[in-house]
C-alpha cells in the first residue's frame, strides 16, 4: 500500500510512518523538517500555512494520507481538496475534545459534537479539530473517510511530557504525592496500538468515526505509577492523598498532575470514561502499561539531555512538599 503521512516525524504521526514502514509499505512524509524523518520512507518537504506550501503534493497518487494537524481547519481543507482526486483514503487524527462539553461518562461516537468551520483559521482546540473532520469529510466524502477521536496518548516519543513529567518526578525520589484513589480508572492509547489499530482499518477499509483510547480502566493511578517506580529503579515513596486533599491544597488536576482526574468529576468522565467499543469490535488491542512506561523511559534516557523534549508543567517541588506536609498534620485527608 501506498501511504502519504501529512506530518510523521513526531509521536503519532511517526508511529504510523513506522508502522507502515516496517509492513513493507511504500511511506511518503510530508513535513517542515523540524524533526528528522524516519528511515526507510520517502521525504517531501513544505509548509502547509505558507503560500505554496503545498507545491511538493501537486503530483503523486497514494492508497490512502493519514493527517494529523491540529491548527487551523482552513489547512486541512486545502490539503484534502488538492489531494482528494489522487488519494483513495483519508484518515484524519482528530480528538475526543470534539464532543460538546461537558462529555459525560460513556459517551460513544453519536454524542454531541463542538461547532466547527471548515474554512476557518486557528480559534479554540476543539473546534478547530471539529472543523477540520468537516473539511476532510467535505473533499473526500464518508465512505472514503476514517477520523479517529484520540483521547490521552502516551508512549515513546510523548510530546505534552505528562507521562515523561511522572517518571522524572519518580526517579528523583522522595516522597511522591500521588493522587488517589490509588484505583482510579485511566483511559489512555499507546501511540504505537494507535498506529496498528489505523493501518489495520486501512485494510479493512473502515470508515466513519472511532474513538481511539483504550477500554476504560486498562490501568489505574496506581497501576502506573507502581510502573514508573519499577522502571526508573528509584527508591521514591508514593505518599496517596484524597482528591479531597488534593483540592484543599489548591492542587490543580491534568495540569498540576498529569494524566490524573478526580474520579466522578467532569474532567474524569471526559478523559478517562469514553466508550471504545467500537474501536475494540475492530480490532484495537493495547498493550500491558508496564510495556508502555517501560518503553517511554527508555526512549527518554538514550536522549542526550539537551535534546530530551519539555515535560508537562507539573506540581512544583515547593508546592508539592506544602501538600505532603499538610497531609502529614491532619490539615487534609489522605488516600490509602
Amino acid at each position: 500500500m501506498k501511504l502519504l503521512l501529512l506530518g510523521g516525524t513526531d509521536f503519532g504521526g511517526r508511529a504510523v510512518a513506522e508502522a507502515a514502514r516496517d509492513r513493507g509499505w511504500e511511506v511518503t512524509v510530508f513535513h517542515r523538517g523540524e524533526h528528522p524523518a524516519p528511515d526507510g520512507v520517502r521525504v517531501l518537504h513544505g509548509d502547509r500555512t505558507a503560500p505554496d506550501g503545498l507545491a511538493a503534493l501537486a503530483t503523486g497518487e497514494w492508497d490512502a494520507v493519514v493527517d494529523t494537524w491540529s491548527g487551523g481547519p482552513a489547512a486541512v481543507r486545502d490539503a484534502a481538496r488538492l489531494l482528494a482526486g489522487r488519494v483513495g483514503r483519508c484518515v484524519f487524527v482528530s480528538s475526543r475534545s470534539v464532543y460538546a462539553w461537558p462529555a459525560p461518562a460513556d459517551l460513544d461516537e453519536d454524542g454531541p459534537l463542538a461547532a466547527g468551520d471548515p474554512d476557518a483559521d486557528a480559534t479554540e482546540y476543539p473546534a478547530d479539530k471539529r472543523g477540520a473532520e468537516l473539511a476532510v469529510l467535505r473533499e473526500f466524502g464518508e465512505e472514503r473517510t476514517l477520523i479517529v477521536r484520540a483521547g490521552l496518548i502516551l508512549g515513546p516519543r510523548e510530546t505534552p511530557g505528562r507521562l515523561t513529567w511522572w517518571l522524572e518526578r519518580v526517579a528523583r525520589g522522595g516522597r511522591v504525592l500521588a493522587p488517589g484513589p490509588r484505583d482510579t480508572p485511566l483511559q489512555y492509547v499507546d501511540a504505537r496500538d494507535l498506529a496498528a489499530w489505523v493501518l489495520d482499518a486501512l485494510e479493512a477499509g473502515l470508515h466513519g468515526a472511532y474513538n481511539m483510547v483504550g477500554p476504560q480502566g486498562h490501568t489505574t493511578m496506581g497501576g502506573l505509577l507502581d510502573a514508573c517506580v519499577r522502571v526508573t529503579g528509584s527508591d521514591a515513596e508514593l505518599c496517596w492523598l484524597s482528591p479531597e486533599a488534593v483540592e484543599a491544597a489548591g492542587v490543580e488536576a491534568w495540569s498540576e498532575l498529569p494524566i490524573w482526574a478526580p474520579p466522578g468529576s467532569e474532567l474524569h468522565a471526559a478523559l478517562h470514561a469514553g466508550d471504545v467499543s467500537r474501536a475494540l469490535a475492530s480490532g484495537l488491542r493495547c498493550r500491558p502499561v508496564l510495556d508502555t512506561v517501560r518503553d517511554t523511559w527508555a526512549w527518554r534516557q538514550s536522549l542526550p539531555a539537551d535534546s530530551q523534549p519539555p515535560l508537562a508543567d507539573g506540581i512544583s517541588a515547593e508546592k508539592e512538599a506544602r501538600a505532603l506536609a499538610d497531609a502529614i498534620t491532619g490539615s487534609g485527608p489522605a488516600d490509602g
